[in-house]
């Protein structure tokens, strides 16, 4: 089941501010496996598939390095198309022995955790079939478990290493913000996610639509009542959030301003920020 596409609402795409730019080219090309879509000076466009914008790094002007126990990313999330293709990511982040962060079984899916050189969180997983997902009444069952490492190496066996597959997309983010409460509020009560757990410990939710296990995170580990970030620090820039029609995303707008939460509306870009001080873009889903 595709949980990516209408009828659902899902995240398409995210942008990093970064230190060096050509130091993070040369990570997300080499130990990510992304390629470049387009590139000026100081901005570059990553893609899986030669079409689409999965990542976009940005070097600001007077750039700061990141800055601790404030709001914004926890991790990006690179979702491959099977246990193969995360079986090669693995061995190839293995061979090049750049430093991992975790690898874990959440039972839904399969993940592989690592940070860009600014400290930039980024997940490569792999899903189970959602039929094979656990639900305790309208909540998804999740765990950490240690990744089957030997297992998942086993998968690939004989299969060549040559970049992220072109199916990689953006399958969720993780959110460090400041109010669970409030968070929770604007993203089901104003955008129109549910909530789907509630129970993965005390300090994060996990929010979604269409029944998939989440299309964002969020959690207060290292942000409870922390502000947003400077605008010239490293770290997350913004994220899409695609709709599936013009008339949900109006939706959207009229439920986002009821709870008093600022939507901009120019040239048909409607940007908006959550109660932590995220930038959103809202999209309208286009095929191509």
């Amino acid at each position: 089941m595709n949980f990516h596409k209408p009828p659902y609402t899902y995240v398409k795409h995210v942008d990093l501010k970064v230190a060096d730019l050509d130091r993070s080219i040369t990570f997300y090309k080499e130990i990510i496996g992304l390629r470049i879509l387009q590139q000026s000076e100081k901005k570059a466009a990553l893609t899986a598939d030669g079409k689409t914008t999965l990542i976009t790094i940005e070097q600001p002007e007077n750039v700061t390095p990141v800055q601790p126990n404030r709001t914004g990313l926890y991790h990006l999330a690179l979702l491959v198309p099977n246990r193969v293709d995360l079986s090669v990511v693995l061995r190839h982040l293995l061979e090049t022995r750049y430093p991992l962060q975790g690898a874990s079984d959440h039972l839904v899916s399969e993940a592989i955790y690592l940070a860009d050189p600014d400290g930039n969180g980024i997940e490569i997983y792999r899903d189970r079939p959602s039929d094979e997902w656990e639900w305790d009444g309208s909540e998804v069952v999740m765990t950490t478990e240690p990744l089957q490492g030997q297992d998942l190496l086993a998968e690939g066996l004989g299969k060549e290493w040559n970049g992220l597959p072109s199916g990689t997309i953006m399958g969720h983010i993780h959110l460090q913000v400041s109010d669970l409460d409030l968070a929770e509020q604007f993203y089901c009560r104003g955008l129109g996610f549910d909530l789907v757990n509630s129970k993965y410990g005390q300090s994060a939710r996990f929010v979604s639509s269409g029944g998939y296990h989440h299309h964002i995170g969020l959690n207060t580990w290292h942000s409870k009542g922390a502000q947003a970030a400077e605008p010239n620090s490293v770290g997350l820039k913004s994220f899409s959030v695609v709709l599936p029609t013009e008339e949900a995303r109006s939706t959207a707008i009229n439920q986002l301003r009821a709870l008093g939460a600022q939507v901009t509306e120019e040239n048909n870009e409607v940007f908006t920020k959550d109660p932590a001080g995220n930038l959103i873009q809202l999209e309208v889903h286009t095929s191509i």
